[in-house]
């Protein structure tokens, strides 16, 4: 059996006939010491078709298809054109070796040519590229290269390429800056308070909070100078005069002790560090709410802005986070519990990270393992539409949150809940909804009327179209009862004029029979 191998190369396709394997050995061990030698890889392996691309871009094209595993046109064509044609019937004297199996099984479908991937066509393939530029005998001395190195850059470029607004590695960086802000902040707190009590003991249980110990301790200073005239000023940092009250007489009858200038000054630098720190740590906070909300608005409104942020970060990825499977998601950040309890064979953990979602903690015990593998399978299905979708929406977040609520009520009170089909039409519905209410909003933004006086929009215009509906209509209206009452008024007149007109008869036909009577 005749067995051709396809190369992509940088500048082409290109198509090699393998015969007489003999002479380089049936192994792959045989084969790997061969391909060095030219003369003897030459006699074996020959060229038999080189389709060279037309431009950069086209190479770019071709490497993307290829690595995604797909057969283009171009290739398609370049196999049935120097490949001996496949009868239907028959089974075909031949086999066509590629690098990657997942392109040899497009083409079998496509074409219904028979391919293998191995180790022995993987060393051949190798040769190949190694004297490749001795099997084409057109180029020129550095034209593989510079092509290699183009191409290259073109496609790693083309991989970096992402949408701006949904780049999920912000989050992952977000998030662990979070939490070493949070290690350091509550290091940082907890020993300006043990330094600051050596002067003003007292103070640190009238004030629990770090942040709000961390602000006092600066307006103060000195307890020493802390007086009943600072009340408005001390009540307006804590929030609440009778704590202020306190810390006065607290100041008053301290036990600590003096501190010199110099130490003074150092504990209200720290001070206004740790303050600092604890603001940034605030903002980074509201920063990653809003980078969630752009990346993956419906995780977050599922399953809260940080839990979803974890997630992320532990998956390394969006994308690979949508790849997991819900059981994986279950109990992702539970690896060492996982193998710990395969290794000694016990009960493998129901949950990992998303045991801090508020859910997990409103479940009774009995039901913390359901209502973690019910969560992991709507996180799921909520990463995917996140991950997929072209166009955001937190719409089929929050009613995946919906099902999760009735889940918890169907666990507790025995609801039953809704079913999936039905909650995603109201999705559906919800979110056609939205889009059209964003449209019509974006329209009355943008289409704005100028006038002589100002710009009127079109909202605006809408409004005094429907007034003047209403007042053409009250007037259809009175005109309508005007009709009609005309058309009764004729309607009784007409009614009248019969009546009299009976009446006059009836009075001729008696004056008839009087005047017979007399005769």
């Amino acid at each position: 059996m005749a067995l051709y191998m396809l190369y992509e190369a940088a500048s082409g396709y290109s198509l090699f006939l393998a015969h007489g394997l003999d002479e380089i050995g049936q192994n792959t061990e045989a084969v790997r010491g061969s391909v060095s030698d030219m003369n003897r890889f030459g006699k074996v392996v020959q060229l038999v078709a080189f389709h060279p691309f037309e431009s950069a871009l086209d190479a770019l094209n071709q490497c993307n298809s290829v690595s995604e595993g797909a057969m283009t046109d171009e290739l398609r064509n370049f196999l049935e054109l120097n490949l001996p044609k496949v009868k239907g019937v028959k089974k075909p004297k031949f086999s066509l070796g590629v690098s990657d199996h997942k392109i040899g099984s497009h083409i079998f479908e496509v074409t219904k040519i028979p391919c293998e991937s191995n180790e022995f066509i993987h060393e051949l393939l190798r040769g190949v590229r190694l004297h490749f530029d001795r099997f084409i005998k057109d180029l020129k001395p550095g034209d593989l290269e510079k092509a290699q190195l183009g191409l290259g850059h073109s496609y790693s470029r083309a991989k970096v390429k992402f949408n701006v607004n949904r780049v999920d590695n912000m989050v992952i960086q977000a998030i662990s800056l979070l939490d070493t802000l949070d290690k350091d902040v509550n290091s940082f707190s907890m020993r300006f308070r043990e330094w600051y009590s050596w002067h003003f003991p007292e103070l640190v249980k009238i004030v629990n909070d770090n942040y709000l110990f961390a602000k006092v301790a600066k307006f103060i200073e000195d307890k020493s100078k802390l007086s009943e005239d600072n009340l408005p000023e001390l009540t307006e940092v804590l929030g609440d005069e009778d704590k202020a009250k306190e810390v006065i007489e607290a100041a008053k009858a301290s036990m600590g002790q003096d501190l010199n200038p110099v130490d003074m000054i150092n504990i209200q630098m720290f001070a206004q560090r740790v303050m600092e720190l604890a603001e940034y740590r605030k903002n980074i906070h509201e920063y990653l709410i809003e980078k969630m909300n752009g990346i993956a608005p419906n995780l977050a409104a599922l399953i809260g802005e940080i839990v979803g942020a974890r997630l992320i970060s532990h998956a390394g990825s969006l994308t690979n986070l949508a790849k997991c499977p819900s059981s994986t998601l279950q109990i992702l950040g539970a690896e060492k519990a996982l193998f710990r309890a395969l290794k000694t064979r016990g009960n493998t953990p129901k949950y990992g990270l998303i045991f801090h979602s508020s859910f997990i903690g409103r479940a009774s015990a009995r039901n913390k393992g359901r209502m973690a593998r019910y969560l992991a399978n709507k996180c799921s299905i909520a990463t995917r539409i996140d991950c997929f979708a072209e166009n955001g929406t937190n719409v089929f977040g929050e009613k995946l949150r919906e099902q999760v609520e009735e889940r918890l009520d169907f666990y507790d009170k025995g609801v039953a809940p809704r079913k999936n089909i039905d909650v995603m039409k109201s999705a559906m519905k919800s979110k056609k909804k939205k889009s059209k209410s964003e449209a019509a909003e974006e329209e009355d933004k943008s289409t704005v009327t100028t006038n002589g006086d100002g710009a009127e929009p079109k909202s605006e215009k809408k409004k005094k179209k429907k007034e003047k509906r209403k007042l053409d209509d009250d007037s259809n209206g009175v005109a309508a009862i005007e009709v009609e009452e005309d058309v009764a008024e004729k309607k009784k007149k007409k009614k009248s004029k019969t009546e009299s007109v009976d009446g006059g008869e009836a009075d001729g036909e008696v004056k008839k029979k009087k005047k017979k009577n007399k005769d």
